[in-house]
């Protein structure tokens, strides 16, 4: 295959995929991120803190202020938005028409890699544009250095982009890893890349923040500035006073960091192309290595609806289907009868729940057990916060199954879409509340009443989160991304973000209001029924 015919099928899945809602989402995250990375001169929420300082917001520090969050986030996020090309081609049968062409494997998979390096590397385009728009709207320093900007989302950004590239790639082709138990995997290797990253005896070097820390420290020292307890640290912080400001003209890159960096884009290209020994590339003869499960199993990837949800039960036959319809369109069915929105609940847990594995459901039992039986203390500060991650891929199919499994036009025919996304969404609300039944239990005897409130407040907000975001990106992965972060971040005691009451100060839930979490909810539920009906009037 020539490197033209090579260029095409790369840069024509390129437009695909950002033309998907999921990259939308994706992207806007990562905008701000870049706002958040360069924080109003008075704020104590802070991205990086240099002991207590900042550099002065001139292009160098903006640029690889950003440049380091944008790998960091976009090393987790962005590999939720890239790791679906081989499998939607397999679905969409394009994969079979291309075994069918003198294509080679390697060159599919190294079309695939470019892909997904280019829908990573515009994202760090998109975040290079916020910081220069960053700069120039804080104030502190508006004389723009193109080079100073621009160079560390080179060296810091674009290489670590390629291996999170590569690893979409390898996690498709590994039948262990190819669907929701993968998407956990890589979150914890996406915190060990992030973590492990920032030491000076990191590989290739790492995230590159060693290389910057170490030059924004030779910097205060040559200024005479002192490093508060603590020391450098990279991710969000609250700091109990702004920080102070140090001028800082950039790292000076030595030629082994560059070099690391270059050995690190090779050693991405070898991993895209390792599954070349043994990726069937859709060859019927080797369907065993079918990317895509005839029934989904319970870890994370949507189950096919196995029943109507929406059949009505009883003595009575359902109402007569209206059938006066155009050429091509489904027929309409008559509204159901006023009671029969219980049914169409449990129909949804049904669904919600099909291919749910026995192990899973013996784990989630031992949850519950443990919940009764351990200090109260360790109920609401541990246990609460892991039984509301355990069904993460479950609530990850809210508002999206229906789309991945291609029944988006079926249910086009029931009458009153927002009965079924309601229901939908409260099917997962009853998965929330009966995971953290034993958690509010105990509060309820305990008399802990701020805790019962912020428990209520989790089981609305979980599922209008899940249920919002799948609406809008038409996957299940964008809730996975974005779930996942944000229970990172509680557990480590960040109470901004704790909508549990997991995270306690003097025995109280010291995060936002319950009911500040409930009207988040409903704004939340308010979208996925204005998306709702605006697609369905669309369509219509």
């Amino acid at each position: 295959m020539n490197v033209r015919a090579l260029a095409g099928l790369a840069v024509g899945d390129f437009r695909d995929r950002v033309r998907r809602p999921a990259y939308a989402v994706t992207l806007l995250a990562a905008i701000g991120l870049g706002y958040l990375a360069v924080p109003n001169v008075n704020s104590t929420w802070v991205i990086m803190d240099v002991g207590g300082n900042r550099g002065i917001y001139n292009s160098a520090y903006v640029g690889a202020v950003t440049a380091l969050a944008g790998a960091l986030w976009l090393t987790f996020g962005g590999f939720y938005v890239v790791r679906s090309g081989i499998a939607r081609d397999e679905t969409s049968r394009v994969g079979q028409i291309l075994a069918a062409t003198p294509l080679r494997t390697s060159s599919y998979l190294f079309a695939k890699f470019l892909s997904n390096l280019l829908v990573l590397a515009s994202m760090t385009g998109v975040l290079a544009v916020t910081a220069l728009v960053m700069q120039l709207a804080r104030g502190e320093n508006r004389s723009v250095d193109p080079v100073a900007l621009v160079e560390p989302f080179v060296l810091l950004s674009l290489p670590v982009m390629a291996l999170t590239a590569a690893a979409a790639i390898l996690f498709e082709t590994v039948p262990l890893l190819r669907a929701g138990f993968g998407n956990m995997v890589w979150f914890v290797l996406a915190l060990v890349i992030s973590i492990g990253g920032q030491s000076g005896s990191a590989p290739f070097g790492g995230l590159g923040v060693h290389q910057v820390a170490q030059s924004l420290n030779a910097a205060m020292g040559n200024q005479h500035l002192r490093s508060a307890e603590g020391g450098f640290s990279l991710g969000l912080t609250k700091v109990s006073k702004p920080l102070g400001t140090f001028a800082w003209d950039g790292f000076d890159p030595s030629g082994g960091f560059v070099l690391g960096r270059v050995v690190l884009v090779l050693l991405a290209c070898a991993v895209a192309l390792l599954p070349t020994l043994w990726f069937g590339r859709f060859d019927p003869a080797r369907a065993a290595g079918s990317l895509v499960p005839a029934k989904a199993a319970a870890d994370g990837e949507s189950a096919p609806a196995a029943a109507d949800p929406f059949a009505t039960a009883g003595p009575e036959p359902a109402p007569a289907a209206t059938w006066s319809t155009a050429p091509g369109e489904l027929p309409q069915t008559a509204p159901t009868r006023a009671g029969a929105f219980g049914r169409l609940l449990v129909g949804e847990v049904r669904i919600l729940l099909q291919g749910v594995s026995p192990w899973w459901w013996a784990v989630a039992g031992a949850l519950t057990v443990a919940g009764f039986a351990l200090p109260m203390d360790t109920v609401t500060g541990m246990l609460l916060p892991g039984v509301w991650l355990w069904p993460v891929l479950i609530w990850s199919r809210l508002g999206s199954q229906q789309v991945e499994n291609g029944l988006e036009v079926l249910l086009g025919a029931y009458p009153a879409a927002r009965r079924r996304l309601l229901a939908e969404w409260a099917s997962g609300l009853v998965l929330t509340a009966v995971m953290g039944v034993a958690p509010l239990v105990r509060m309820l005897v305990a008399g802990d009443g701020p805790g019962v409130a912020c428990w209520f407040g989790g089981v609305l907000f979980i599922p209008s989160l899940a249920m919002s975001l799948g609406v809008l990106s038409r996957t299940h992965r964008v809730f996975q991304a974005i779930y996942l972060p944000i229970w990172y971040i509680l557990v480590n005691n960040v109470a901004a973000l704790d909508f549990m009451g997991a995270v306690r100060v003097n025995g109280r839930p010291a995060g936002p209001s319950p009911l500040l979490i409930v009207a988040l909810s409903a704004a939340m539920l308010a979208v996925v029924f204005l998306v709702g009906s605006a697609r369905r009037n669309v369509k219509g």
